[in-house]
């Protein structure tokens, strides 16, 4: 019903930034939190940033102080600012939101549909 796309990730060395994108579209009425996760090579994916629609904003701490979410309301859009990047910010980065879609009218709660994530690779 909602499809989310992950881009603006690459191969960056330590120290360096990177800003990711998450579109989401489909049958969306209305979204209220958005997520950024990231999973690493044989670990379990974890939340590293989320927003409200209001834009209060909240981080793990092992990213708070370098990253920064963001959203553009208008176009269903949220992203990461990452910067100061260090080896361990390896990981593929999927985005989610919690939302209403529309299914035959009528608007309903859920999650939207994972995306292929983006990867994010930190080496010299």
């Amino acid at each position: 019903q909602v499809q989310l796309v992950e881009s603006g990730g690459g191969l960056v060395q330590p120290g360096g930034s990177l800003r990711l994108s998450c579109a989401a579209s489909g049958s969306i009425f209305s979204i209220d939190a958005m997520y950024w996760y990231r999973q690493a090579p044989g670990k379990q994916r974890e939340l590293v940033a989320a927003i409200t629609s209001g834009g209060s904003t909240n981080y793990t701490d092992s990213v708070r102080g370098r990253f920064t979410i963001s959203r553009d309301n208008a176009k269903n859009t949220v992203y990461l600012l990452m910067n100061s990047l260090k080896p361990e910010d390896t990981a593929v980065y999927y985005c989610n939101a919690d939302l209403y879609y529309l299914l035959e009218g009528s608007p309903l709660r859920g999650f939207g549909s994972w995306g292929q994530g983006t990867q994010v690779t930190v080496s010299s």
